[in-house]
Order: structure tokens, then C-alpha cells, then sequence
């Protein structure tokens, strides 16, 4: 008996010796520290993600079996006895996972849709400064205009995927951490938003995803994956150039125990340039211009299997828009507040309660020709008259809930539901005739509810989706002032509800380790913005007049395609085809009078079908390339009105190509190029945009681990872009250069990406 009770004694006693705290420490090749890397044991359990310095404290049996990760290196499986530093190479190819096209990790051979991802790598390392310009890196993505933000109004800052277009409203949904950011007035973006130290990578999924996002989805969703705390450390960066062009941001972070704090905010601006032709300049033309600030606070409490948080964030801009008297200014505020929660056997649960507040206000003017006392001899764009003011008020509140539970082996359910409410108070003030002053107040919901089905089997794995929408306009009222009193007026904002039904499924087919094919097919919805509904506008001679009237656009699609994950990389190649029903557009009314007269219409039908390819190399351990193709062939294919034309803003020929090369003793090198073919800048196909090359450059040295310093380069070729004719050609940024610095302070260097 005492030799049996001896016998049991000594394992656990030996296990007790041997269970031991150990310090990992993660680093890359060149000896920076790798953030984020995740450790398990020979089990698979997590044990930990490592900090800002590349730590982390595990507790194990020594010695113990663990396997480090880390996106974009080579796993590495070794065994612990003490605290150790690990060296991680490169992969030769880093496997893209995605969650935003199901909600759920899946890889890129396992996907049937179409994904890319940018890191924090390659977003900091593009010459552009503004998130449009680092997005338009990947080829097929384009916005209203060609126009970058640093320069555009932001009425034209909406976003399109899959040669789809656009009007002002994006048919493309952008989100934060499943928190809508379209503009809730326009639908447009505000791409200066986001603190960009805080940006963790960019998701994006192209085709129709409103099974699981509801409105906007049709041409497809960006996903901002925002930063986490993860120890105490900080950035600091700062840069300047050509046209006054100045980006200076902030981000401090610090981890204690459960508890996280993150702050981060910035400046950015320009004193821009005059957007017009030098051909068609006249007095009245200014630079275009933007000076911005946004701010990011962020605190969270991540134990265990639950994550809780809430988050501000801030932001503010003023913009010239080319003449005295057009300019706009945003003031927004948006916070947001909710959970994550691992349960056991995978079960997940996560939980969003948001709500934004905005002030959006606006001139517009008439733009004459003729010689005024102080241009006696001019004859084009002489003088300029205030034509209207526009003040407009939002309140948005949302609510966003989803779980998911796998049902046995391979097989996982997901359901969910949100609601996104948005009160809109305008005001506008015609400054010409009568000076008729109107003030409307609109208010708009839509709810959802959502399940997917997600089975994977050896190499096959299906997805089938549904999504029911109750979309309601109602409780609007527009009154006008008579000189004493506020009166109804004649047409009141109309009322209504859409219940759009949107399923998906889609299949992949795993043909070997390193090919498989894939298809889907989608129905997706786009409601009607208040501003396409109420607000007319001028841009240039151009006057677009609102269209209360109009009903929701309704998409159908479906695309196949092949794609391979090979140690050098991975390719994949798409055809697509998407039919918009009743789509949205500015339809011209007049084109020979001044100003031009169009008006918000549905039309009968779009379509976009084509092909893309896709691809992201890595020829060397020390370079990377990306880029890819899209050709669309994008036209008005039903009813009467421009049948048989082009979809406005839509070139059929796009493609970019990007190189990365970084060696510790030399630095980052980076190339950026985008060719784009021709397009037209109105329904009527009157207005022809000549296509382009851009050629972007960004190089930049480590000394030492905390201090990077850099410069970039847009537009090298210096080539004169059409972005827009209204009917006056604007042109696109010309040449600038700039330079700058980070400063990494706090844990051991930072994260080591370069910007």
C-alpha cells in the first residue's frame, strides 16, 4: 500500500517541479518584434498572442511543445526548457483568411468568394496618405470619381466595386468592426475618418454580400480591422510635402492585466491645387483644398472568453471646392459600444450597439461667363454667383447582433440581426429669386434577420444564406417659410416600405493542395439615400435635381472562378456578371441648356460582367508583387432611357501592379502603378474621360529599431488625369513628393511595420 500511494505521488509531484512561467520573445528575421503572434501547445490550445515587444509569458510543463504563428511568416514548431528568443522567416507565400465575406475564418482556397486583403504592411508602405488612394491599390476598385479625397467633395466620395459605379451613394458598404461607416445622409465616405495608426488591415469582399450586411452591398463590402491593445507603446508620425500637403497622426496604446486603453488622432490637409484645365481657368477659379482632424478613444476589458469595449471617435473637416463661394465643412461624432464571446465547442457571439451624430453644411453657386467690373475683358468663368445654402443634421442609432454554434463535424450555423436607424433635419436656402427657405425632416430604418449554413467536407465546402429586410421611409415633413410662418409644402416627402428578400450560396472545390474552383451566386438591395431622395445640387454647370420618388435598386449576380496557393504565391482568376433593376442615376434632362438639368432617376437596367485576376507573388524571400486586372463591360441593358451606353465613371479596362522590396541593411522600396482606361462622366456618353497611367513611389530606412524615416513620391510621370467633366474638365493630382518620420517609443521598438 505505501509503494502504490509512493507510485502516484511522483508524477504529480514531478509535474508540479517541472510547471514553470517561460518568456517568449517573437522577432523577424531583421530582429524587430512581431505583435500579435500567437503561441499554442501540441494540443492546439491558444496559450497567449504576444505584446507590442514581442512578448509573452506562458505557463507549461518543461520542456514543452509549442507553435508559434504569425500572419505573413513561416509557423515554427519548437520545444521550450527556458525563456528563448524566436526568430520567424518569412513564408514564402503568407495564407490569406478572411471573415468579412461569411462572418467566419476561411481561407483563401476554402472561399468561394472573391477577397483581398490589405495589411498593415502594405497600407503603410503606398505613397498615397488618404485610405482611398491606398485602396485603390487593388485593382477594380474605384470610386464616384476619379478624384481623391484630398481634393473631392465629399458628395463624390463614394466607393465602387465590380465596374457597378455609382452615384454619390456607394453600392459598396464600408464597415468597422461590423459598424457601418457609409455617410448616413448621402451614403458617401469620409475617407479621413479613421485615425490611420489605428488601422489594423483592410478586408475586401467584391459581389453582392447583402445576405449578411443588408443595404449597399451589391457591389461588394470593405472591412477596416482596427487596432487592439496590446502593451504599453506608441507611435509617432509626421510628414510633409508638395501643395501644402501635411499628415501628422498619434496613436498610444497600453495593456494592464485584462484591461486596454488606446488612443490615436491626427491632422491632415492641403492647400490643394485648381482642379480646372489650365485651358479653361478663369478668375474665379481657386485651389481645392481640405484640412481635417480625427481623434480615436478606445478602452476594453478582454478576460478570458469575453471581450467587452466601447469606443469614440471623432472627426472634422473644412473644404474649398475650386471658387470663392463653394465650400462644405462635416462635423461627426460617432461611438460605439458591444462584445465578443467565445463559448465552448466554437460557439461564438458577438454584439454591437452604435450611433453617430453629423453636421454637414454646404454652398453651391452659378458660375457666369460673362465680364464683370473687375475682369472687364473676361470671357469664360468670370464671375460667380451663391445660388443656394444647404444645413443638414443627422442622428443615427444602430444595433448589430450575430452567433454562431457548430452543428457536428464540418457543419456550422450562423444567424443573426441588426437595425440601423437614421433621422435626417435639412435646411436649405435658395439665395436667387425668391430666396425660398425650406426646412424637411425625414427619417429612415431598415431591420434585417439573417442565417447562413456553412458545410465543409474533405475538399468541399458549401454556403447557402438568407436575408429578410424591413425597410421603412416615413414620418417625413417638409415645410416652407412664407415670410411669417412655417406652411406645408405642396409635395410632401413620400412614404414607404420594401421587404427585400436576398439569399446567397456559393461552392468551392478543393481539385488539389493548391487548386480550386469556385462559384456563387447572389440577390443584394441598395435603399435610396435622403440625399438622392430630397436634396438637389450643382456641380460645375451641372444641376442634378432630387427625386423623391425613387425606389430601392435590386441586384442579382453570380461569378465562378479558379484560383491556386502555390509556395510563390497565389492567383486567382474570376468572371463575374451583376444586373442592377432599377438603378439609381443621374438621368440628363437638358444637356444644351445652363445649367445642364438632370435629375435623380431609376432606370431600367445595368449591367457589369467581365473578368479579374488577382494575384500576390513573392519571386524572392526579400520582394513581394501584387496587383491584378478587371475588365468590365458595363452598360445600361434595359428600358428606354440610354439604352445600349456605358454606366457612367466606369472604365472596361483597369489594372494595377504593385512591388515591395525590404532588406534590413537597405530599407523599404516601394512601387505603386495604376493604368484605367477610358470612361464617360454622364449617362448620355457625351463627356469622355481619356484613360491614364500613375506611377507612385515610397522608400523609407529603419535606424535602429524605434526611428523610421521615409519619403514618397505621387504621380512621378507628373501626367495630367481627367477626373471629371462638368462639362469643364478637372484634372487629378499633379506631381508632389513628400517626406517624414516615425518614432516608435515604449516597449521594445513598436510593431517594426514600415509606413
Amino acid at each position: 500500500m505505501p509503494v502504490l500511494l509512493l507510485m502516484l505521488m511522483i508524477p504529480a509531484a514531478t509535474s508540479a517541479q517541472t510547471a514553470a512561467t517561460i518568456t517568449i520573445t517573437i522577432e523577424d528575421s531583421s530582429g524587430e518584434a512581431l505583435a500579435g503572434a500567437t503561441v499554442t501547445d501540441s494540443g492546439g490550445k491558444l496559450l497567449g498572442r504576444t505584446d507590442a515587444s514581442g512578448h509573452l509569458d506562458v505557463s507549461c510543463a518543461a520542456p514543452c511543445r509549442i507553435r508559434v504563428a504569425a500572419q505573413g511568416f513561416a509557423t515554427q514548431s519548437l520545444q521550450l526548457a527556458a525563456a528563448t528568443t524566436v526568430r520567424l522567416q518569412l513564408a514564402a507565400h503568407p495564407e490569406q483568411v478572411t471573415v468579412t465575406a461569411y462572418r467566419t475564418p476561411l481561407g483563401e482556397l476554402e472561399s468561394p468568394a472573391s477577397t483581398r486583403i490589405l495589411t498593415q504592411r502594405a497600407l503603410r508602405s503606398t505613397a498615397a496618405i488618404t485610405l482611398d488612394d491606398q485602396v485603390r491599390q487593388l485593382p477594380g476598385v474605384e470610386l464616384f470619381r476619379r478624384t481623391s479625397s484630398l481634393v473631392a467633395n465629399p458628395t463624390t466620395q463614394g466607393i465602387s466595386l465590380r465596374g457597378l459605379g455609382s452615384t454619390s451613394a456607394s453600392r459598396t458598404l464600408v464597415t468597422e468592426d461590423d459598424v457601418p461607416l457609409n455617410d448616413p445622409i448621402g451614403g458617401w465616405i469620409h475617407w479621413e475618418e479613421p485615425p490611420e495608426l489605428s488601422i489594423q488591415s483592410i478586408e475586401v469582399v467584391r459581389g453582392g454580400a447583402s445576405d449578411l450586411y443588408g443595404s449597399a452591398a451589391i457591389g461588394g463590402v470593405v472591412s477596416v480591422i482596427p487596432i487592439q491593445p496590446t502593451a504599453t507603446q506608441g507611435e509617432l508620425y509626421s510628414s510633409y510635402g508638395g501643395e501644402g500637403t501635411y499628415d501628422d497622426n498619434l496613436l498610444g496604446q497600453t495593456k494592464h492585466g485584462p484591461w486596454g486603453l488606446l488612443g490615436s488622432g491626427g491632422l491632415l490637409g492641403t492647400d490643394g491645387y485648381i482642379q480646372e484645365a489650365p485651358y479653361q481657368r478663369g478668375p474665379v477659379d481657386q485651389p481645392s483644398n481640405v484640412h481635417s482632424q480625427n481623434a480615436l478613444a478606445l478602452v476594453e476589458h478582454d478576460r478570458g472568453p469575453l471581450r467587452l469595449f466601447a469606443r469614440g471617435t471623432g472627426f472634422n473637416e473644412s473644404r474649398h471646392n475650386g471658387t470663392l463661394y463653394q465650400m462644405n465643412a462635416t462635423r461627426l461624432i460617432r461611438y460605439a459600444t458591444g462584445g465578443d464571446w467565445q463559448g465552448r465547442r466554437s460557439s461564438a457571439l458577438a454584439v454591437r450597439l452604435y450611433g453617430s451624430r453629423e453636421g454637414f453644411r454646404q454652398t453651391f453657386s452659378s458660375i457666369s461667363n460673362l465680364p464683370t467690373v473687375a475682369y472687364p475683358t473676361c470671357s469664360y468663368r468670370c464671375g460667380e454667383i451663391p445660388v443656394k445654402r444647404l444645413n443638414t443634421a443627422d442622428n443615427e442609432l444602430g444595433a448589430a447582433a450575430h452567433w454562431s454554434q457548430p452543428l457536428g463535424a464540418g457543419l456550422l450555423l450562423l444567424g443573426g440581426a441588426d437595425v440601423h436607424d437614421v433621422r435626417v433635419w435639412d435646411r436649405q436656402q435658395l439665395l436667387t429669386g425668391s430666396d425660398l427657405l425650406t426646412n424637411l425632416h425625414d427619417h429612415q430604418r431598415d431591420s434585417g434577420v439573417y442565417v447562413e449554413m456553412m458545410w465543409v467536407r474533405n475538399a468541399w465546402t458549401v454556403t447557402a444564406s438568407a436575408r429578410m429586410d424591413f425597410f421603412q421611409n416615413y414620418d417625413g415633413q417638409e415645410l416652407q417659410w412664407n415670410g411669417s410662418s412655417w406652411i406645408p409644402a405642396p409635395a410632401q416627402p413620400s412614404q414607404r416600405d420594401e421587404r427585400p428578400f436576398d439569399p446567397r450560396v456559393g461552392v468551392s472545390r478543393k481539385l488539389t493542395p493548391h487548386w480550386a474552383l469556385s462559384a456563387s451566386g447572389f440577390r443584394a438591395f441598395r435603399t435610396p439615400t435622403p440625399d438622392e431622395l430630397y436634396n438637389s445640387f450643382q456641380v460645375g454647370n451641372v444641376f442634378t435635381a432630387a427625386n423623391s420618388n425613387l425606389l430601392s435598386e435590386r441586384a442579382t449576380g453570380w461569378e465562378t472562378g479558379v484560383v491556386t496557393q502555390q509556395p510563390w504565391g497565389s492567383v486567382r482568376a474570376s468572371y463575374f456578371l451583376t444586373q442592377v433593376n432599377r438603378p439609381i442615376t443621374s438621368f440628363t434632362i437638358n444637356g444644351s441648356s445652363s445649367p445642364i438639368l438632370r435629375k435623380r432617376e431609376n432606370l431600367g437596367q445595368i449591367e457589369s460582367r467581365g473578368v479579374s485576376l488577382d494575384f500576390e507573388l513573392m519571386p524572392l524571400r526579400w520582394m513581394a508583387v501584387d496587383g491584378g486586372y478587371q475588365y468590365a463591360h458595363a452598360t445600361v441593358t434595359g428600358g428606354t432611357q440610354d439604352y445600349g451606353k456605358w454606366i457612367p465613371e466606369v472604365a472596361r479596362n483597369m489594372a494595377t501592379l504593385n512591388l515591395r522590396a525590404f532588406k534590413p541593411a537597405w530599407g523599404m522600396l516601394s512601387l505603386q502603378s495604376r493604368l484605367s482606361g477610358r470612361q464617360y462622366d454622364d449617362d448620355a456618353n457625351v463627356y469622355l474621360l481619356h484613360g491614364f497611367f500613375r506611377l507612385d513611389a515610397y522608400a523609407s530606412h529603419n535606424f535602429g529599431s524605434r526611428l523610421e524615416v521615409f519619403a514618397a513620391g505621387e504621380n512621378l510621370l507628373n501626367r495630367a488625369i481627367e477626373d471629371s467633366k462638368t462639362p469643364t474638365t478637372t484634372l487629378g493630382m499633379p506631381r508632389v513628393a513628400r517626406a517624414g518620420f516615425l518614432v516608435r517609443f515604449g516597449g521594445a521598438g513598436g510593431t517594426g511595420n514600415p509606413r
